[in-house]
Protein backbone atom coordinates (compact mmCIF):
# COMPACT_ATOMS: atom_id res chain seq x y z
CA UNK A 1 0.00 0.00 0.00
CA UNK A 2 2.72 2.46 -0.18
CA UNK A 3 2.06 3.48 -3.47
CA UNK A 4 -1.01 5.10 -1.99
CA UNK A 5 0.69 6.60 1.27
CA UNK A 6 3.13 8.20 -1.41
CA UNK A 7 0.27 10.04 -3.45
CA UNK A 8 -1.81 11.55 -0.88
CA UNK A 9 -2.33 15.00 -2.24
CA UNK A 10 -2.87 18.25 -0.24
CA UNK A 11 -6.60 18.65 1.69
CA UNK A 12 -7.19 22.33 1.72
CA UNK A 13 -10.53 21.74 3.01
CA UNK A 14 -11.54 25.43 1.49
CA UNK A 15 -9.41 26.30 -1.99
CA UNK A 16 -8.13 29.30 -2.49
CA UNK A 17 -8.10 30.57 -6.30
CA UNK A 18 -4.98 31.97 -7.62
CA UNK A 19 -5.31 34.68 -9.86
CA UNK A 20 -3.38 35.77 -12.86
CA UNK A 21 -0.73 37.54 -10.54
CA UNK A 22 -0.45 34.64 -8.25
CA UNK A 23 -2.59 36.68 -5.31
CA UNK A 24 -5.31 34.77 -3.61
CA UNK A 25 -8.93 35.54 -4.35
CA UNK A 26 -11.76 34.51 -2.11
CA UNK A 27 -13.10 30.98 -1.50
CA UNK A 28 -15.74 31.17 -4.23
CA UNK A 29 -14.75 32.72 -7.88
CA UNK A 30 -18.26 32.20 -8.85
CA UNK A 31 -19.74 35.02 -6.28
CA UNK A 32 -17.79 38.17 -7.39
CA UNK A 33 -16.77 39.40 -10.26
CA UNK A 34 -13.49 38.34 -10.97
CA UNK A 35 -11.35 41.33 -11.91
CA UNK A 36 -8.06 39.65 -12.96
CA UNK A 37 -7.46 38.65 -16.69
CA UNK A 38 -6.04 35.62 -17.65
CA UNK A 39 -2.65 35.46 -19.33
CA UNK A 40 -2.74 36.62 -22.78
CA UNK A 41 -1.26 33.91 -25.00
CA UNK A 42 1.70 33.94 -27.72
CA UNK A 43 -1.61 33.34 -30.62
CA UNK A 44 -4.69 31.74 -30.96
CA UNK A 45 -3.88 28.18 -32.20
CA UNK A 46 -3.10 25.23 -30.41
CA UNK A 47 -2.43 21.72 -30.08
CA UNK A 48 -5.74 20.34 -32.37
CA UNK A 49 -8.50 21.76 -34.30
CA UNK A 50 -10.55 20.93 -30.88
CA UNK A 51 -9.39 23.81 -29.12
CA UNK A 52 -8.37 26.17 -31.61
CA UNK A 53 -9.82 30.05 -31.08
CA UNK A 54 -11.37 32.41 -32.53
CA UNK A 55 -8.74 34.76 -33.62
CA UNK A 56 -10.68 37.53 -35.72
CA UNK A 57 -12.44 38.33 -32.57
CA UNK A 58 -11.78 40.83 -29.40
CA UNK A 59 -13.06 40.75 -25.88
CA UNK A 60 -14.80 44.21 -27.36
CA UNK A 61 -17.31 41.89 -29.82
CA UNK A 62 -18.56 40.32 -26.53
CA UNK A 63 -19.80 43.29 -24.64
CA UNK A 64 -23.32 43.46 -22.73
CA UNK A 65 -22.57 39.71 -21.09
CA UNK A 66 -23.68 38.93 -17.67
CA UNK A 67 -23.95 35.65 -16.00
CA UNK A 68 -26.62 34.45 -13.10
CA UNK A 69 -25.13 36.30 -10.28
CA UNK A 70 -24.69 39.63 -12.41
CA UNK A 71 -20.95 39.58 -13.12
CA UNK A 72 -19.73 40.84 -15.83
CA UNK A 73 -18.00 38.17 -18.64
CA UNK A 74 -15.64 37.35 -21.59
CA UNK A 75 -14.99 34.36 -23.24
CA UNK A 76 -11.69 32.89 -22.39
CA UNK A 77 -8.24 33.97 -24.44
CA UNK A 78 -5.69 31.65 -23.42
CA UNK A 79 -5.10 27.76 -25.76
CA UNK A 80 -4.67 24.60 -24.75
CA UNK A 81 -1.17 24.50 -25.54
CA UNK A 82 -0.72 27.32 -23.08
CA UNK A 83 -2.94 24.79 -20.50
CA UNK A 84 -0.71 21.96 -21.08
CA UNK A 85 2.86 23.43 -21.32
CA UNK A 86 2.13 25.08 -17.72
CA UNK A 87 1.14 21.55 -16.46
CA UNK A 88 4.54 19.87 -14.71
CA UNK A 89 5.76 16.53 -16.84
CA UNK A 90 5.18 14.29 -14.14
CA UNK A 91 1.94 14.82 -14.04
CA UNK A 92 0.80 12.98 -17.16
CA UNK A 93 2.28 9.58 -16.22
CA UNK A 94 0.30 6.83 -15.29
CA UNK A 95 0.96 3.71 -13.08
CA UNK A 96 -1.04 0.98 -13.22
CA UNK A 97 0.43 -0.57 -10.13
CA UNK A 98 -0.74 3.09 -7.96
CA UNK A 99 -4.21 2.52 -9.95
CA UNK A 100 -4.80 -0.93 -8.41
CA UNK A 101 -3.20 -0.26 -5.03
CA UNK A 102 -6.21 2.19 -4.93
CA UNK A 103 -8.48 -0.31 -5.85
CA UNK A 104 -7.04 -2.34 -3.29
CA UNK A 105 -7.70 0.17 -1.08
CA UNK A 106 -11.60 0.63 -2.38
CA UNK A 107 -12.20 -3.32 -2.28
CA UNK A 108 -11.00 -3.98 1.44
CA UNK A 109 -13.15 -0.95 2.62
CA UNK A 110 -16.22 -2.23 0.98
CA UNK A 111 -15.18 -5.94 2.51
CA UNK A 112 -13.83 -4.68 6.13
CA UNK A 113 -17.49 -2.58 6.36
CA UNK A 114 -19.80 -5.56 5.12
CA UNK A 115 -17.87 -8.37 7.72
CA UNK A 116 -18.18 -6.07 10.14
CA UNK A 117 -22.07 -5.09 10.13
CA UNK A 118 -23.02 -8.79 8.67
CA UNK A 119 -20.73 -9.99 12.28
CA UNK A 120 -22.00 -7.36 14.68
CA UNK A 121 -24.82 -5.68 13.52
CA UNK A 122 -27.36 -8.81 14.87
CA UNK A 123 -30.13 -8.86 17.26
CA UNK A 124 -27.53 -11.24 19.81
CA UNK A 125 -25.44 -7.63 19.50
CA UNK A 126 -27.39 -4.46 19.04
CA UNK A 127 -30.69 -6.10 20.63
CA UNK A 128 -32.53 -2.90 19.48
CA UNK A 129 -34.32 -2.85 15.75
CA UNK A 130 -34.51 0.78 15.43
CA UNK A 131 -30.80 0.85 16.44
CA UNK A 132 -29.98 -2.04 14.09
CA UNK A 133 -32.36 -0.16 11.33
CA UNK A 134 -29.40 3.26 11.54
CA UNK A 135 -26.55 1.15 11.55
CA UNK A 136 -27.89 -0.74 8.36
CA UNK A 137 -28.51 2.37 6.88
CA UNK A 138 -24.98 3.68 8.09
CA UNK A 139 -23.86 0.79 6.25
CA UNK A 140 -25.74 1.59 2.86
CA UNK A 141 -24.10 4.96 2.81
CA UNK A 142 -20.50 3.83 3.61
CA UNK A 143 -20.86 1.03 0.62
CA UNK A 144 -22.09 3.35 -1.25
CA UNK A 145 -19.01 6.02 -0.86
CA UNK A 146 -16.41 2.95 -1.43
CA UNK A 147 -18.48 1.78 -4.46
CA UNK A 148 -18.49 5.67 -5.62
CA UNK A 149 -14.80 5.44 -5.00
CA UNK A 150 -14.51 2.55 -7.80
CA UNK A 151 -16.87 4.10 -10.22
CA UNK A 152 -14.63 7.07 -10.74
CA UNK A 153 -11.22 4.70 -11.08
CA UNK A 154 -13.30 3.09 -14.03
CA UNK A 155 -13.93 6.29 -15.06
CA UNK A 156 -10.38 6.93 -15.38
CA UNK A 157 -9.61 3.97 -16.91
CA UNK A 158 -12.10 4.84 -20.03
CA UNK A 159 -10.23 7.99 -19.93
CA UNK A 160 -6.64 6.32 -20.84
CA UNK A 161 -5.99 7.68 -17.19
CA UNK A 162 -5.24 4.84 -15.40
CA UNK A 163 -2.48 2.82 -17.19
CA UNK A 164 -0.76 3.45 -20.34
CA UNK A 165 -1.90 0.19 -21.53
CA UNK A 166 -5.09 0.74 -23.37
CA UNK A 167 -5.87 -3.09 -22.82
CA UNK A 168 -5.26 -3.16 -18.97
CA UNK A 169 -7.57 0.50 -18.92
CA UNK A 170 -10.44 -1.55 -20.80
CA UNK A 171 -10.38 -4.57 -18.55
CA UNK A 172 -10.26 -2.79 -15.41
CA UNK A 173 -12.65 -0.22 -16.27
CA UNK A 174 -15.17 -2.78 -17.99
CA UNK A 175 -14.88 -4.98 -14.91
CA UNK A 176 -15.22 -2.39 -12.29
CA UNK A 177 -18.17 -0.65 -14.33
CA UNK A 178 -20.12 -3.95 -14.89
CA UNK A 179 -20.11 -4.73 -11.52
CA UNK A 180 -21.62 -1.13 -10.80
CA UNK A 181 -24.39 -1.97 -13.72
CA UNK A 182 -22.66 0.16 -15.81
CA UNK A 183 -22.13 -0.27 -19.38
CA UNK A 184 -18.33 0.69 -19.37
CA UNK A 185 -17.60 1.01 -23.68
CA UNK A 186 -21.22 2.13 -24.17
CA UNK A 187 -20.56 4.91 -21.67
CA UNK A 188 -16.88 5.42 -22.77
CA UNK A 189 -18.11 6.20 -26.22
CA UNK A 190 -21.00 9.09 -24.93
CA UNK A 191 -18.95 10.39 -22.29
CA UNK A 192 -15.84 11.10 -24.97
CA UNK A 193 -18.47 13.34 -26.90
CA UNK A 194 -19.45 14.91 -23.59
CA UNK A 195 -15.51 16.14 -23.26
CA UNK A 196 -15.12 16.64 -27.13
CA UNK A 197 -18.21 18.83 -26.69
CA UNK A 198 -18.98 20.67 -23.03
CA UNK A 199 -20.46 23.39 -23.02
CA UNK A 200 -22.19 23.38 -26.51
CA UNK A 201 -25.98 23.41 -26.96
CA UNK A 202 -26.12 20.80 -29.93
CA UNK A 203 -23.53 18.45 -29.11
CA UNK A 204 -23.05 18.04 -25.32
CA UNK A 205 -24.15 15.11 -23.87
CA UNK A 206 -24.54 15.66 -20.09
CA UNK A 207 -27.19 18.32 -18.46
CA UNK A 208 -27.79 20.15 -21.62
CA UNK A 209 -29.82 22.77 -20.33
CA UNK A 210 -32.81 24.01 -21.76
CA UNK A 211 -33.15 27.58 -23.92
CA UNK A 212 -36.14 29.98 -22.99
CA UNK A 213 -38.16 28.70 -26.19
CA UNK A 214 -37.90 24.81 -24.95
CA UNK A 215 -38.52 25.96 -21.25
CA UNK A 216 -41.71 28.01 -22.20
CA UNK A 217 -42.77 24.80 -24.60
CA UNK A 218 -42.65 22.69 -21.60
CA UNK A 219 -44.42 24.93 -19.41
CA UNK A 220 -47.03 25.33 -22.37
CA UNK A 221 -46.53 29.24 -22.20
CA UNK A 222 -45.46 31.97 -24.75
CA UNK A 223 -41.55 32.73 -24.48
CA UNK A 224 -42.49 36.08 -23.50
CA UNK A 225 -44.48 34.92 -20.19
CA UNK A 226 -41.40 33.42 -18.51
CA UNK A 227 -40.72 36.29 -16.48
CA UNK A 228 -44.28 36.85 -15.27
CA UNK A 229 -45.21 33.69 -14.29
CA UNK A 230 -44.92 32.50 -10.61
CA UNK A 231 -42.21 30.73 -9.27
CA UNK A 232 -41.94 27.26 -8.19
CA UNK A 233 -42.29 26.73 -4.72
CA UNK A 234 -39.14 25.14 -2.49
CA UNK A 235 -41.40 22.22 -1.82
CA UNK A 236 -41.36 21.89 -5.72
CA UNK A 237 -37.74 22.32 -6.36
CA UNK A 238 -37.05 19.48 -3.43
CA UNK A 239 -39.31 17.21 -4.84
CA UNK A 240 -37.52 17.54 -8.58
CA UNK A 241 -34.07 17.23 -6.76
CA UNK A 242 -34.77 14.16 -4.73
CA UNK A 243 -36.51 12.17 -8.59
CA UNK A 244 -33.05 13.30 -10.36
CA UNK A 245 -31.16 11.77 -7.53
CA UNK A 246 -33.26 8.67 -7.33
CA UNK A 247 -33.73 8.02 -11.02
CA UNK A 248 -31.24 10.44 -12.91
CA UNK A 249 -28.50 7.96 -13.87
CA UNK A 250 -30.70 5.12 -14.88
CA UNK A 251 -33.02 7.47 -16.91
CA UNK A 252 -29.95 8.91 -19.00
CA UNK A 253 -29.00 5.53 -19.91
CA UNK A 254 -31.95 4.37 -21.00
CA UNK A 255 -33.66 7.66 -22.68
CA UNK A 256 -30.61 9.84 -23.32
CA UNK A 257 -32.40 12.33 -20.65
CA UNK A 258 -30.20 15.78 -19.92
CA UNK A 259 -27.98 15.02 -23.33
CA UNK A 260 -28.24 16.70 -26.82
CA UNK A 261 -31.42 15.64 -28.64
CA UNK A 262 -29.94 16.73 -32.19
CA UNK A 263 -29.94 12.88 -33.35
CA UNK A 264 -30.52 13.25 -36.73
CA UNK A 265 -27.68 14.75 -37.26
CA UNK A 266 -26.10 11.31 -37.01
CA UNK A 267 -23.48 11.12 -39.86
CA UNK A 268 -24.64 7.25 -40.89
CA UNK A 269 -27.93 8.11 -40.94
CA UNK A 270 -28.91 6.28 -37.77
CA UNK A 271 -30.62 9.27 -36.01
CA UNK A 272 -33.42 9.08 -38.54
CA UNK A 273 -36.93 9.59 -36.48
CA UNK A 274 -35.11 8.58 -33.24
CA UNK A 275 -35.02 11.30 -29.95
CA UNK A 276 -34.71 11.37 -26.55
CA UNK A 277 -36.86 9.86 -23.88
CA UNK A 278 -38.68 6.36 -23.02
CA UNK A 279 -39.19 4.71 -26.36
CA UNK A 280 -37.34 6.69 -28.62
CA UNK A 281 -34.58 4.77 -29.54
CA UNK A 282 -31.98 6.51 -28.02
CA UNK A 283 -29.91 4.27 -24.91
CA UNK A 284 -26.78 3.19 -24.01
CA UNK A 285 -27.93 -0.50 -24.36
CA UNK A 286 -28.63 -0.85 -28.41
CA UNK A 287 -26.19 -1.30 -30.57
CA UNK A 288 -28.38 0.73 -33.06
CA UNK A 289 -28.83 3.93 -31.06
CA UNK A 290 -27.94 7.35 -32.79
CA UNK A 291 -25.28 8.12 -29.88
CA UNK A 292 -23.10 5.19 -31.88
CA UNK A 293 -21.50 4.66 -34.95
CA UNK A 294 -21.50 1.08 -37.11
CA UNK A 295 -17.87 0.22 -35.99
CA UNK A 296 -19.17 0.86 -32.06
CA UNK A 297 -21.82 -2.05 -32.55
CA UNK A 298 -19.17 -4.71 -30.72
CA UNK A 299 -18.09 -2.64 -27.79
CA UNK A 300 -22.28 -2.03 -27.11
CA UNK A 301 -22.28 -5.55 -27.08
CA UNK A 302 -19.35 -6.54 -24.80
CA UNK A 303 -20.80 -3.42 -22.31
CA UNK A 304 -24.43 -5.50 -22.48
CA UNK A 305 -22.34 -8.91 -21.78
CA UNK A 306 -21.16 -7.42 -18.67
CA UNK A 307 -24.17 -5.87 -17.32
CA UNK A 308 -25.75 -9.41 -18.50
CA UNK A 309 -23.05 -11.17 -16.37
CA UNK A 310 -23.01 -9.01 -13.08
CA UNK A 311 -27.19 -9.13 -13.24
CA UNK A 312 -27.18 -12.78 -13.47
CA UNK A 313 -25.08 -13.26 -10.27
CA UNK A 314 -27.06 -10.78 -8.38
CA UNK A 315 -30.39 -13.08 -9.53
CA UNK A 316 -28.38 -16.09 -8.01
CA UNK A 317 -27.01 -14.30 -4.89
CA UNK A 318 -31.17 -12.77 -4.16
CA UNK A 319 -31.80 -16.66 -4.49
CA UNK A 320 -29.48 -18.13 -1.80
CA UNK A 321 -29.71 -15.12 0.76
CA UNK A 322 -32.73 -13.29 0.36
CA UNK A 323 -33.96 -10.46 -1.99
CA UNK A 324 -34.19 -8.36 1.38
CA UNK A 325 -30.70 -8.81 2.76
CA UNK A 326 -29.68 -8.36 -1.04
CA UNK A 327 -31.12 -5.18 -1.46
CA UNK A 328 -29.26 -3.40 1.97
CA UNK A 329 -26.21 -5.37 0.42
CA UNK A 330 -26.20 -4.05 -2.54
CA UNK A 331 -28.93 -2.69 -4.43
CA UNK A 332 -29.55 0.69 -1.72
CA UNK A 333 -25.61 1.37 -1.81
CA UNK A 334 -25.97 1.27 -5.44
CA UNK A 335 -28.90 4.09 -5.21
CA UNK A 336 -26.30 5.83 -3.26
CA UNK A 337 -23.69 5.20 -5.79
CA UNK A 338 -25.93 6.51 -8.59
CA UNK A 339 -26.79 9.57 -6.34
CA UNK A 340 -23.78 10.59 -5.73
CA UNK A 341 -22.97 10.56 -9.55
CA UNK A 342 -25.30 12.40 -10.49
CA UNK A 343 -24.76 15.16 -7.81
CA UNK A 344 -21.32 15.28 -9.28
CA UNK A 345 -22.19 15.58 -12.83
CA UNK A 346 -24.77 18.32 -11.86
CA UNK A 347 -23.14 20.40 -10.31
CA UNK A 348 -19.89 20.43 -12.20
CA UNK A 349 -21.56 21.46 -15.22
CA UNK A 350 -24.60 23.62 -13.71
CA UNK A 351 -23.97 27.67 -12.14
CA UNK A 352 -24.94 30.67 -11.99
CA UNK A 353 -21.54 31.76 -13.61
CA UNK A 354 -21.08 29.06 -16.21
CA UNK A 355 -21.76 29.98 -19.84
CA UNK A 356 -23.08 27.53 -22.48
CA UNK A 357 -22.39 28.06 -26.14
CA UNK A 358 -24.44 27.89 -29.77
CA UNK A 359 -22.13 26.20 -32.18
CA UNK A 360 -20.93 29.10 -33.97
CA UNK A 361 -19.59 30.40 -30.39
CA UNK A 362 -18.55 26.81 -29.38
CA UNK A 363 -14.76 25.63 -29.50
CA UNK A 364 -13.05 22.92 -27.03
CA UNK A 365 -11.01 26.03 -24.81
CA UNK A 366 -14.20 27.46 -24.02
CA UNK A 367 -16.27 24.49 -23.56
CA UNK A 368 -13.89 23.24 -20.67
CA UNK A 369 -13.88 26.46 -19.04
CA UNK A 370 -17.45 26.16 -18.50
CA UNK A 371 -17.00 23.38 -16.06
CA UNK A 372 -16.20 24.00 -11.81
CA UNK A 373 -14.52 22.96 -9.26
CA UNK A 374 -16.17 22.08 -5.75
CA UNK A 375 -15.20 20.52 -2.33
CA UNK A 376 -15.97 17.91 -0.61
CA UNK A 377 -13.33 17.53 2.07
CA UNK A 378 -11.93 14.33 3.00
CA UNK A 379 -14.69 11.99 1.46
CA UNK A 380 -14.58 14.22 -1.69
CA UNK A 381 -10.51 13.85 -1.85
CA UNK A 382 -10.24 10.60 -0.47
CA UNK A 383 -13.01 7.98 -1.09
CA UNK A 384 -14.06 9.90 -4.29
CA UNK A 385 -10.38 10.20 -5.43
CA UNK A 386 -10.46 14.51 -5.49
CA UNK A 387 -13.30 14.21 -9.00
CA UNK A 388 -15.53 16.75 -7.71
CA UNK A 389 -12.24 19.17 -6.44
CA UNK A 390 -10.09 18.69 -9.92
CA UNK A 391 -12.60 18.68 -12.69
CA UNK A 392 -11.66 22.14 -14.58
CA UNK A 393 -8.53 19.91 -15.14
CA UNK A 394 -10.13 16.89 -16.18
CA UNK A 395 -11.83 18.73 -18.72
CA UNK A 396 -8.59 20.00 -20.56
CA UNK A 397 -6.74 17.32 -19.92
CA UNK A 398 -8.32 14.00 -19.20
CA UNK A 399 -5.49 11.62 -19.33
CA UNK A 400 -4.19 12.79 -16.47
CA UNK A 401 -4.58 10.73 -12.86
CA UNK A 402 -6.64 11.89 -10.40
CA UNK A 403 -3.55 11.79 -7.46
CA UNK A 404 -1.70 13.71 -9.93
CA UNK A 405 -4.72 16.02 -10.30
CA UNK A 406 -4.57 18.42 -7.61
CA UNK A 407 -1.03 19.58 -8.50
CA UNK A 408 -1.95 20.09 -12.14
CA UNK A 409 -4.71 22.38 -11.36
CA UNK A 410 -2.64 24.62 -9.26
CA UNK A 411 -0.74 25.11 -12.45
CA UNK A 412 -3.17 25.68 -14.70
CA UNK A 413 -4.99 27.93 -12.15
CA UNK A 414 -3.06 30.88 -13.23
CA UNK A 415 -3.30 30.44 -16.93
CA UNK A 416 -7.16 31.00 -16.80
CA UNK A 417 -6.91 33.53 -14.44
CA UNK A 418 -10.60 35.02 -14.22
CA UNK A 419 -11.46 31.56 -16.14
CA UNK A 420 -11.19 29.64 -13.61
CA UNK A 421 -14.24 28.50 -11.69
CA UNK A 422 -14.29 27.47 -7.80
CA UNK A 423 -16.96 27.12 -5.49
CA UNK A 424 -15.41 25.54 -2.01
CA UNK A 425 -17.04 27.59 0.48
CA UNK A 426 -17.91 25.48 3.81
CA UNK A 427 -16.82 22.18 2.27
CA UNK A 428 -19.14 19.39 1.89
CA UNK A 429 -22.14 21.48 3.79
CA UNK A 430 -21.63 23.98 0.77
CA UNK A 431 -21.81 21.48 -1.81
CA UNK A 432 -25.14 20.02 -0.53
CA UNK A 433 -26.05 23.35 -0.28
CA UNK A 434 -25.22 24.33 -4.16
CA UNK A 435 -27.53 21.51 -5.68
CA UNK A 436 -29.99 23.11 -4.12
CA UNK A 437 -28.96 26.75 -5.17
CA UNK A 438 -28.80 25.67 -8.81
CA UNK A 439 -32.01 24.08 -8.83
CA UNK A 440 -33.50 27.23 -8.05
CA UNK A 441 -31.12 29.78 -9.92
CA UNK A 442 -30.44 27.76 -13.38
CA UNK A 443 -33.79 26.99 -14.85
CA UNK A 444 -32.80 27.68 -18.56
CA UNK A 445 -30.46 29.71 -20.84
CA UNK A 446 -30.98 32.95 -23.07
CA UNK A 447 -28.08 35.26 -24.22
CA UNK A 448 -27.58 38.50 -21.96
CA UNK A 449 -30.40 41.54 -22.46
CA UNK A 450 -27.27 43.93 -23.62
CA UNK A 451 -25.52 41.57 -25.64
CA UNK A 452 -24.95 41.85 -29.69
CA UNK A 453 -23.71 40.31 -32.43
CA UNK A 454 -21.60 37.33 -31.58
CA UNK A 455 -22.07 38.18 -27.84
CA UNK A 456 -25.90 36.46 -28.65
CA UNK A 457 -24.40 33.33 -29.02
CA UNK A 458 -22.93 32.45 -25.28
CA UNK A 459 -25.79 31.93 -22.79
CA UNK A 460 -26.69 32.16 -19.49
CA UNK A 461 -28.75 30.63 -17.02
CA UNK A 462 -31.63 32.48 -15.96
CA UNK A 463 -34.80 31.72 -13.70
CA UNK A 464 -38.54 32.38 -12.78
CA UNK A 465 -38.08 32.39 -9.12
CA UNK A 466 -36.78 36.42 -9.24
CA UNK A 467 -32.69 35.45 -8.44
CA UNK A 468 -29.98 36.86 -9.57
CA UNK A 469 -29.79 38.83 -13.28
CA UNK A 470 -33.68 38.75 -14.55
CA UNK A 471 -34.56 37.34 -18.07
CA UNK A 472 -34.38 39.20 -21.10
CA UNK A 473 -37.43 41.09 -21.23
CA UNK A 474 -39.69 39.97 -24.00
CA UNK A 475 -42.96 41.55 -25.41
CA UNK A 476 -45.74 39.69 -27.00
Amino acid sequence: MAAVSSSVRKNPVLRRTANSAGVADSESSTAVSPSDSPRQSASSTSLSSLSSTDASRKATDYGGLVDTYGNAFTPPDFTIKDIRDAIPKHCFERSALTGYAYILRDLVCLATTFLLFHNFVTPEHVPSTFARALLWGLYTVLQGLFGTGLWVIAHECGHGAFSPSRAVNDFTGWVLHSALLVPYFSWQISHSKHHKATGNMERDMVFVPRTREQQASRLGRKVHELAELAEDTPVFTLIMLVAQQLVGWPNYLLTNVTGHDYHERQREGRGKGKRNGLGGGVNHFDPRSPLYEAKDAKLILISDIGIGLTATALYFLGNKFGWANLAVWYFIPYLWVNHWLVAITFLQHTDPSLPHYTADEWNFVRGAAATIDREMGFIGRHLLHGIIETHVLHHYVSSIPFYHADEATDAIRPIMGKHYRSDTKDGPLGFIRAMYKSARMCQWVEPSEKAEGAAKGILFFRNKNGLGTKPMSMKA
